[in-house]
Protein backbone atom coordinates (compact mmCIF):
# COMPACT_ATOMS: atom_id res chain seq x y z
CA UNK A 1 0.00 0.00 0.00
CA UNK A 2 1.57 3.35 -1.02
CA UNK A 3 2.34 5.77 1.83
CA UNK A 4 -0.05 8.67 2.36
CA UNK A 5 0.81 12.33 2.11
CA UNK A 6 1.48 14.11 5.37
CA UNK A 7 0.42 17.63 6.36
CA UNK A 8 2.79 19.62 8.57
CA UNK A 9 2.93 23.23 9.71
CA UNK A 10 6.27 24.99 9.30
CA UNK A 11 7.33 28.31 10.84
CA UNK A 12 8.40 30.75 8.12
CA UNK A 13 10.83 32.46 10.53
CA UNK A 14 12.82 29.62 12.09
CA UNK A 15 11.73 26.48 10.19
CA UNK A 16 10.17 24.72 13.21
CA UNK A 17 7.78 21.91 12.22
CA UNK A 18 4.64 20.94 14.11
CA UNK A 19 1.82 18.46 13.37
CA UNK A 20 -0.87 21.05 14.26
CA UNK A 21 -1.36 24.72 13.57
CA UNK A 22 -0.85 27.25 16.34
CA UNK A 23 -1.01 31.02 16.38
CA UNK A 24 2.44 31.35 17.92
CA UNK A 25 5.56 29.39 17.00
CA UNK A 26 6.69 27.26 19.98
CA UNK A 27 10.33 27.68 18.97
CA UNK A 28 10.93 31.37 18.13
CA UNK A 29 7.77 32.86 19.64
CA UNK A 30 6.65 34.73 16.49
CA UNK A 31 2.94 35.10 15.78
CA UNK A 32 1.09 33.98 12.60
CA UNK A 33 4.13 32.34 11.03
CA UNK A 34 2.96 28.69 10.92
CA UNK A 35 2.29 27.74 7.30
CA UNK A 36 0.66 24.54 6.09
CA UNK A 37 2.72 22.30 3.82
CA UNK A 38 2.00 18.94 2.23
CA UNK A 39 4.83 16.43 2.49
CA UNK A 40 5.11 13.57 0.03
CA UNK A 41 6.99 10.64 1.59
CA UNK A 42 10.04 9.50 -0.29
CA UNK A 43 10.77 5.82 -0.71
CA UNK A 44 14.09 4.87 0.76
CA UNK A 45 16.70 3.79 -1.76
CA UNK A 46 19.55 1.43 -1.01
CA UNK A 47 22.88 3.11 -1.64
CA UNK A 48 24.88 1.33 -4.27
CA UNK A 49 28.38 0.26 -3.34
CA UNK A 50 30.90 1.96 -5.65
CA UNK A 51 32.76 -0.46 -7.86
CA UNK A 52 36.01 1.50 -7.86
CA UNK A 53 38.13 2.38 -4.86
CA UNK A 54 37.61 5.90 -3.50
CA UNK A 55 40.81 7.58 -2.31
CA UNK A 56 40.99 10.65 -0.11
CA UNK A 57 43.34 13.45 -1.12
CA UNK A 58 46.05 14.61 1.23
CA UNK A 59 45.83 18.21 2.34
CA UNK A 60 49.43 19.02 1.44
CA UNK A 61 48.89 17.76 -2.12
CA UNK A 62 46.10 20.26 -2.82
CA UNK A 63 47.16 23.30 -4.84
CA UNK A 64 45.35 26.39 -3.48
CA UNK A 65 46.93 28.77 -6.01
CA UNK A 66 44.70 27.69 -8.86
CA UNK A 67 41.76 29.69 -7.48
CA UNK A 68 41.60 33.04 -9.25
CA UNK A 69 39.21 35.76 -8.14
CA UNK A 70 37.22 37.82 -10.62
CA UNK A 71 36.89 41.53 -10.00
CA UNK A 72 33.37 42.97 -10.04
CA UNK A 73 34.54 46.38 -11.22
CA UNK A 74 33.58 47.90 -7.84
CA UNK A 75 36.36 48.13 -5.27
CA UNK A 76 33.87 48.45 -2.43
CA UNK A 77 32.14 45.18 -3.38
CA UNK A 78 35.47 43.43 -3.96
CA UNK A 79 36.58 44.52 -0.48
CA UNK A 80 33.52 42.96 1.15
CA UNK A 81 33.83 39.75 -0.87
CA UNK A 82 37.48 39.38 0.17
CA UNK A 83 39.06 40.38 -3.14
CA UNK A 84 36.51 39.40 -5.77
CA UNK A 85 34.25 36.57 -6.93
CA UNK A 86 35.43 33.00 -6.39
CA UNK A 87 34.60 30.27 -8.91
CA UNK A 88 31.80 28.02 -7.69
CA UNK A 89 30.89 30.46 -4.89
CA UNK A 90 27.24 30.88 -3.91
CA UNK A 91 26.64 34.42 -2.59
CA UNK A 92 23.40 35.53 -0.93
CA UNK A 93 22.58 39.24 -0.77
CA UNK A 94 19.65 40.58 1.24
CA UNK A 95 18.21 43.94 2.21
CA UNK A 96 15.04 46.00 2.50
CA UNK A 97 12.88 46.52 -0.61
CA UNK A 98 14.24 49.28 -2.80
CA UNK A 99 17.63 49.42 -1.05
CA UNK A 100 19.53 48.67 -4.29
CA UNK A 101 20.16 44.90 -4.44
CA UNK A 102 19.08 44.42 -8.06
CA UNK A 103 20.70 47.71 -9.06
CA UNK A 104 24.07 46.65 -7.68
CA UNK A 105 24.02 43.26 -9.36
CA UNK A 106 22.96 44.71 -12.71
CA UNK A 107 25.73 47.31 -12.52
CA UNK A 108 28.49 44.74 -12.05
CA UNK A 109 27.25 42.97 -15.17
CA UNK A 110 28.60 45.86 -17.28
CA UNK A 111 32.18 45.25 -16.11
CA UNK A 112 32.13 41.45 -15.88
CA UNK A 113 30.20 41.16 -19.14
CA UNK A 114 33.12 42.60 -21.10
CA UNK A 115 35.00 39.31 -20.83
CA UNK A 116 32.55 36.77 -19.38
CA UNK A 117 29.12 35.41 -20.19
CA UNK A 118 26.37 36.23 -17.68
CA UNK A 119 22.91 34.75 -17.16
CA UNK A 120 20.47 37.00 -15.26
CA UNK A 121 17.44 35.06 -13.99
CA UNK A 122 14.50 37.16 -12.77
CA UNK A 123 11.34 35.83 -11.20
CA UNK A 124 9.90 39.24 -10.29
CA UNK A 125 10.34 41.44 -13.37
CA UNK A 126 9.75 41.10 -17.07
CA UNK A 127 12.53 41.41 -19.64
CA UNK A 128 11.22 44.84 -20.69
CA UNK A 129 11.40 46.13 -17.11
CA UNK A 130 14.99 44.93 -16.71
CA UNK A 131 15.88 46.51 -20.06
CA UNK A 132 14.50 49.87 -18.92
CA UNK A 133 16.57 49.74 -15.73
CA UNK A 134 19.66 48.64 -17.66
CA UNK A 135 19.30 51.63 -20.01
CA UNK A 136 19.06 53.98 -17.03
CA UNK A 137 22.18 52.44 -15.46
CA UNK A 138 24.12 52.40 -18.72
CA UNK A 139 24.43 48.59 -18.89
CA UNK A 140 24.90 47.55 -22.54
CA UNK A 141 26.94 44.35 -22.32
CA UNK A 142 26.49 41.96 -25.23
CA UNK A 143 27.36 38.96 -23.03
CA UNK A 144 24.39 39.53 -20.70
CA UNK A 145 21.41 37.21 -21.24
CA UNK A 146 18.03 37.52 -19.49
CA UNK A 147 15.74 34.70 -18.41
CA UNK A 148 12.40 35.56 -16.79
CA UNK A 149 11.37 32.26 -15.21
CA UNK A 150 10.22 30.97 -11.83
CA UNK A 151 10.47 27.22 -12.46
CA UNK A 152 13.85 26.15 -11.13
CA UNK A 153 14.01 23.07 -13.36
CA UNK A 154 13.88 25.37 -16.39
CA UNK A 155 16.55 27.61 -14.86
CA UNK A 156 18.87 24.65 -14.24
CA UNK A 157 18.33 23.49 -17.82
CA UNK A 158 19.24 26.97 -19.06
CA UNK A 159 22.43 26.78 -17.02
CA UNK A 160 23.45 23.67 -18.92
CA UNK A 161 22.47 25.14 -22.30
CA UNK A 162 23.91 28.64 -21.95
CA UNK A 163 27.02 27.64 -19.93
CA UNK A 164 27.43 31.08 -18.32
CA UNK A 165 30.45 32.16 -16.29
CA UNK A 166 28.29 34.07 -13.79
CA UNK A 167 24.62 33.68 -12.87
CA UNK A 168 22.30 35.98 -10.91
CA UNK A 169 19.01 34.75 -9.40
CA UNK A 170 16.56 37.50 -8.41
CA UNK A 171 15.07 36.37 -6.14
CA UNK A 172 15.20 32.95 -4.43
CA UNK A 173 11.74 33.44 -2.88
CA UNK A 174 10.14 33.41 -6.36
CA UNK A 175 11.75 30.14 -7.46
CA UNK A 176 9.87 26.84 -7.10
CA UNK A 177 10.38 23.15 -7.72
CA UNK A 178 7.46 21.19 -9.10
CA UNK A 179 8.40 18.14 -7.02
CA UNK A 180 7.96 20.07 -3.78
CA UNK A 181 4.31 20.28 -2.70
CA UNK A 182 4.33 23.82 -1.27
CA UNK A 183 3.90 27.36 -2.51
CA UNK A 184 6.82 29.55 -3.70
CA UNK A 185 8.49 31.40 -0.88
CA UNK A 186 7.69 28.77 1.73
CA UNK A 187 10.36 27.33 4.00
CA UNK A 188 10.58 24.04 2.10
CA UNK A 189 10.71 25.65 -1.34
CA UNK A 190 13.42 28.15 -0.37
CA UNK A 191 15.53 25.43 1.25
CA UNK A 192 15.23 22.96 -1.62
CA UNK A 193 15.76 25.59 -4.33
CA UNK A 194 18.87 26.92 -2.61
CA UNK A 195 20.26 23.38 -2.26
CA UNK A 196 19.61 22.65 -5.93
CA UNK A 197 21.35 25.85 -7.05
CA UNK A 198 24.27 25.10 -4.74
CA UNK A 199 24.75 21.61 -6.19
CA UNK A 200 24.61 22.93 -9.76
CA UNK A 201 27.02 25.78 -8.99
CA UNK A 202 29.59 23.45 -7.43
CA UNK A 203 29.28 20.92 -10.25
CA UNK A 204 29.74 23.56 -12.98
CA UNK A 205 32.28 25.65 -10.99
CA UNK A 206 29.93 28.58 -11.58
CA UNK A 207 29.70 31.63 -9.26
CA UNK A 208 26.09 32.53 -8.45
CA UNK A 209 24.57 35.63 -6.82
CA UNK A 210 21.22 34.96 -5.11
CA UNK A 211 18.93 37.79 -3.97
CA UNK A 212 16.93 37.12 -0.80
CA UNK A 213 13.98 38.99 0.68
CA UNK A 214 14.01 40.11 4.32
CA UNK A 215 11.31 39.83 6.96
CA UNK A 216 10.02 42.58 9.25
CA UNK A 217 13.00 42.18 11.61
CA UNK A 218 15.54 42.73 8.82
CA UNK A 219 16.74 39.09 8.67
CA UNK A 220 16.71 37.16 5.40
CA UNK A 221 13.33 35.48 4.98
CA UNK A 222 13.31 31.70 4.86
CA UNK A 223 14.94 28.97 6.91
CA UNK A 224 18.21 29.68 8.68
CA UNK A 225 19.69 26.64 6.96
CA UNK A 226 19.72 28.68 3.73
CA UNK A 227 22.46 30.89 5.18
CA UNK A 228 24.42 27.76 6.12
CA UNK A 229 24.23 26.44 2.55
CA UNK A 230 25.64 29.52 0.81
CA UNK A 231 29.30 30.56 0.92
CA UNK A 232 28.78 34.27 1.49
CA UNK A 233 25.96 36.30 3.09
CA UNK A 234 25.79 40.03 2.32
CA UNK A 235 23.41 42.57 3.86
CA UNK A 236 22.51 45.91 2.29
CA UNK A 237 21.79 48.49 4.98
CA UNK A 238 20.71 52.12 4.84
CA UNK A 239 18.04 54.61 5.70
CA UNK A 240 15.40 55.05 3.01
CA UNK A 241 15.56 58.81 3.63
CA UNK A 242 19.33 58.85 3.03
CA UNK A 243 21.19 58.24 -0.21
CA UNK A 244 24.04 56.32 1.43
CA UNK A 245 24.12 52.52 1.63
CA UNK A 246 26.33 50.15 3.63
CA UNK A 247 27.13 46.64 2.44
CA UNK A 248 28.09 44.29 5.27
CA UNK A 249 29.25 40.69 5.20
CA UNK A 250 27.72 38.34 7.78
CA UNK A 251 29.43 35.18 6.48
CA UNK A 252 32.29 34.63 4.09
CA UNK A 253 34.10 31.35 3.52
CA UNK A 254 36.67 33.07 1.31
CA UNK A 255 37.50 36.20 3.31
CA UNK A 256 36.92 38.38 6.34
CA UNK A 257 33.45 39.20 7.69
CA UNK A 258 34.51 42.55 9.17
CA UNK A 259 34.77 44.60 5.99
CA UNK A 260 32.08 47.02 4.80
CA UNK A 261 31.41 48.77 1.51
CA UNK A 262 29.95 52.26 1.26
CA UNK A 263 27.79 53.34 -1.69
CA UNK A 264 25.69 56.34 -2.63
CA UNK A 265 22.42 55.98 -4.54
CA UNK A 266 22.29 58.39 -7.47
CA UNK A 267 20.14 58.85 -10.56
CA UNK A 268 22.32 56.49 -12.59
CA UNK A 269 22.68 53.81 -9.93
CA UNK A 270 25.03 53.15 -7.04
CA UNK A 271 28.28 55.08 -6.86
CA UNK A 272 31.23 54.04 -4.71
CA UNK A 273 32.22 56.21 -1.75
CA UNK A 274 35.98 55.81 -1.47
CA UNK A 275 36.32 58.32 1.40
CA UNK A 276 33.41 57.51 3.75
CA UNK A 277 34.88 59.46 6.69
CA UNK A 278 34.67 62.72 4.76
CA UNK A 279 31.13 61.84 3.70
CA UNK A 280 30.00 61.15 7.27
CA UNK A 281 31.48 64.43 8.55
CA UNK A 282 30.10 66.66 5.79
CA UNK A 283 27.81 69.39 7.10
CA UNK A 284 29.08 69.09 10.67
CA UNK A 285 28.08 72.19 12.70
CA UNK A 286 30.78 74.36 14.27
CA UNK A 287 30.75 75.78 17.76
CA UNK A 288 27.67 73.79 18.85
CA UNK A 289 27.46 71.78 22.04
CA UNK A 290 26.50 68.11 22.14
CA UNK A 291 28.64 66.83 19.25
CA UNK A 292 31.86 64.82 19.18
CA UNK A 293 33.74 62.83 16.53
CA UNK A 294 34.61 59.17 17.12
CA UNK A 295 36.77 56.78 15.12
CA UNK A 296 35.50 53.25 14.58
CA UNK A 297 37.18 50.42 12.68
CA UNK A 298 35.22 48.23 10.25
CA UNK A 299 37.53 45.38 9.32
CA UNK A 300 40.72 47.13 8.26
CA UNK A 301 39.06 50.46 7.46
CA UNK A 302 38.94 53.28 10.06
CA UNK A 303 35.86 55.50 9.84
CA UNK A 304 35.24 58.85 11.49
CA UNK A 305 31.64 59.38 12.56
CA UNK A 306 29.90 62.27 14.28
CA UNK A 307 28.04 61.49 17.51
CA UNK A 308 25.37 63.97 18.64
CA UNK A 309 23.90 64.15 22.14
CA UNK A 310 20.95 66.26 23.27
CA UNK A 311 20.04 66.67 26.95
CA UNK A 312 16.87 68.58 27.88
CA UNK A 313 14.69 68.95 31.00
CA UNK A 314 12.06 66.20 31.25
CA UNK A 315 8.41 67.17 31.14
CA UNK A 316 7.25 63.92 32.73
CA UNK A 317 8.01 61.94 35.85
CA UNK A 318 10.23 59.45 34.07
CA UNK A 319 13.03 60.87 31.86
CA UNK A 320 13.07 59.67 28.26
CA UNK A 321 16.02 57.95 26.60
CA UNK A 322 16.41 57.49 22.84
CA UNK A 323 19.33 56.21 20.79
CA UNK A 324 19.82 56.01 17.01
CA UNK A 325 22.88 54.26 15.59
CA UNK A 326 24.13 53.21 19.02
CA UNK A 327 23.01 50.44 21.36
CA UNK A 328 20.29 51.71 23.72
CA UNK A 329 21.35 49.55 26.65
CA UNK A 330 24.96 50.67 26.22
CA UNK A 331 23.82 54.28 26.31
CA UNK A 332 21.94 53.84 29.59
CA UNK A 333 25.00 52.10 31.06
CA UNK A 334 27.22 55.07 30.11
CA UNK A 335 24.72 57.47 31.68
CA UNK A 336 24.92 55.50 34.92
CA UNK A 337 28.74 55.58 34.83
CA UNK A 338 28.74 59.34 34.23
CA UNK A 339 26.47 59.87 37.23
CA UNK A 340 28.30 57.53 39.61
CA UNK A 341 31.94 58.07 38.62
CA UNK A 342 32.07 61.58 37.16
CA UNK A 343 29.31 63.45 38.99
CA UNK A 344 27.18 64.41 35.96
CA UNK A 345 23.53 63.79 36.79
CA UNK A 346 20.93 62.90 34.15
CA UNK A 347 18.16 61.41 36.32
CA UNK A 348 15.66 64.25 35.70
CA UNK A 349 16.70 64.97 32.11
CA UNK A 350 15.78 63.52 28.73
CA UNK A 351 18.80 62.19 26.81
CA UNK A 352 18.85 61.67 23.04
CA UNK A 353 21.74 60.20 21.06
CA UNK A 354 22.23 60.09 17.30
CA UNK A 355 25.01 58.88 14.98
CA UNK A 356 24.98 61.01 11.82
CA UNK A 357 24.96 59.41 8.37
CA UNK A 358 22.97 56.26 9.08
CA UNK A 359 26.03 54.34 10.31
CA UNK A 360 25.78 52.17 13.42
CA UNK A 361 28.59 52.21 16.00
CA UNK A 362 28.79 48.71 17.47
CA UNK A 363 32.29 48.47 18.94
CA UNK A 364 33.00 49.68 22.51
CA UNK A 365 35.64 52.15 21.23
CA UNK A 366 32.84 54.68 20.64
CA UNK A 367 32.05 54.89 24.39
CA UNK A 368 34.32 57.87 25.06
CA UNK A 369 32.92 59.97 22.21
CA UNK A 370 29.36 59.17 23.29
CA UNK A 371 30.18 60.22 26.86
CA UNK A 372 31.75 63.48 25.69
CA UNK A 373 28.75 64.28 23.48
CA UNK A 374 26.28 63.68 26.33
CA UNK A 375 28.25 65.75 28.85
CA UNK A 376 28.74 68.49 26.26
CA UNK A 377 24.97 68.61 25.76
CA UNK A 378 24.41 68.63 29.52
CA UNK A 379 26.83 71.51 30.22
CA UNK A 380 26.05 73.30 26.92
CA UNK A 381 29.79 73.56 26.33
CA UNK A 382 31.07 72.64 22.85
CA UNK A 383 33.81 70.06 22.35
CA UNK A 384 36.72 71.71 20.46
CA UNK A 385 36.36 71.21 16.70
CA UNK A 386 39.71 69.52 16.12
CA UNK A 387 39.16 66.75 18.69
CA UNK A 388 38.63 63.05 17.97
CA UNK A 389 37.93 60.67 20.86
CA UNK A 390 37.87 56.88 21.11
CA UNK A 391 38.13 54.41 23.98
CA UNK A 392 36.08 51.87 25.90
CA UNK A 393 34.51 53.07 29.16
CA UNK A 394 34.37 50.55 32.02
CA UNK A 395 31.91 50.42 34.89
CA UNK A 396 34.42 52.04 37.24
CA UNK A 397 34.88 54.96 34.84
CA UNK A 398 38.26 53.82 33.47
CA UNK A 399 39.18 54.20 29.80
CA UNK A 400 40.32 50.82 28.50
CA UNK A 401 42.60 50.12 25.53
CA UNK A 402 41.22 49.43 22.04
CA UNK A 403 42.66 47.81 18.91
CA UNK A 404 44.00 49.53 15.76
CA UNK A 405 44.83 52.70 17.70
CA UNK A 406 47.56 53.83 15.27
CA UNK A 407 45.25 53.42 12.25
CA UNK A 408 42.60 55.53 13.99
CA UNK A 409 45.12 58.30 14.75
CA UNK A 410 46.37 58.27 11.14
CA UNK A 411 42.83 58.61 9.79
CA UNK A 412 42.11 61.54 12.13
CA UNK A 413 45.32 63.29 11.07
CA UNK A 414 44.55 62.72 7.39
CA UNK A 415 41.25 64.59 7.72
CA UNK A 416 42.82 67.56 9.46
CA UNK A 417 42.07 66.93 13.15
CA UNK A 418 44.62 68.33 15.58
CA UNK A 419 43.94 66.47 18.89
CA UNK A 420 42.95 62.93 19.75
CA UNK A 421 41.78 61.63 23.13
CA UNK A 422 42.54 57.96 23.58
CA UNK A 423 43.32 55.38 26.30
CA UNK A 424 46.63 55.95 28.02
CA UNK A 425 47.56 52.28 27.51
CA UNK A 426 47.57 52.77 23.72
CA UNK A 427 49.81 55.85 23.69
CA UNK A 428 53.05 53.92 24.26
CA UNK A 429 52.47 51.73 21.20
CA UNK A 430 51.93 54.65 18.79
CA UNK A 431 54.71 56.27 16.79
CA UNK A 432 55.10 59.94 17.83
CA UNK A 433 53.59 62.38 15.33
CA UNK A 434 54.01 66.10 14.78
CA UNK A 435 50.79 66.74 12.84
CA UNK A 436 48.40 65.74 15.64
CA UNK A 437 48.48 65.96 19.45
CA UNK A 438 47.92 62.64 21.22
CA UNK A 439 46.37 62.87 24.69
CA UNK A 440 46.21 59.72 26.82
CA UNK A 441 43.49 59.62 29.48
CA UNK A 442 42.88 57.09 32.23
CA UNK A 443 39.25 57.77 33.24
CA UNK A 444 36.23 59.75 32.11
CA UNK A 445 36.78 62.54 34.62
CA UNK A 446 40.30 63.11 33.31
CA UNK A 447 38.99 63.12 29.72
CA UNK A 448 36.63 66.00 30.50
CA UNK A 449 39.36 67.96 32.29
CA UNK A 450 41.84 67.61 29.37
CA UNK A 451 39.48 69.17 26.82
Amino acid sequence: MPPKNKTVFVCSECGFEAPRWSGRCPSCGEWNTMQEELRTPQTAAVAAVPSGRVCAQKLREIDPHGEVRTSTGMKELDRVLGGGIVKGGLMLIGGDPGIGKSTLLLQICEHIGQTRKILYVSGEESAAQIKLRADRLGVESENLSLLCETDLATVLAAMQTESPELMIVDSIQTMNLADVASSPGSVTQVRECTSAIMRAAKAMDLPVFVVGHVNKDGAIAGPKVMEHIVDCVLYFEGDRNSSYRLLRCAKNRYGSTNEIGVFEMRDRGLAQVENPSQMLLSGRPKGVSGTCVSCTVEGTRPLLAEVQGLVTPSGFGNPRRMSTGFDYNRMTLLLAVLEKRAGYFFQNLDAYLNVVGGIRLEEPAADLAVSLALVSGLKDKPVPEGVVAFGEVGLTGEIRAVSHAEARVAEAARLGFTRVLMPRQNVAAITPRTDIEIIGVQNVREAFERL
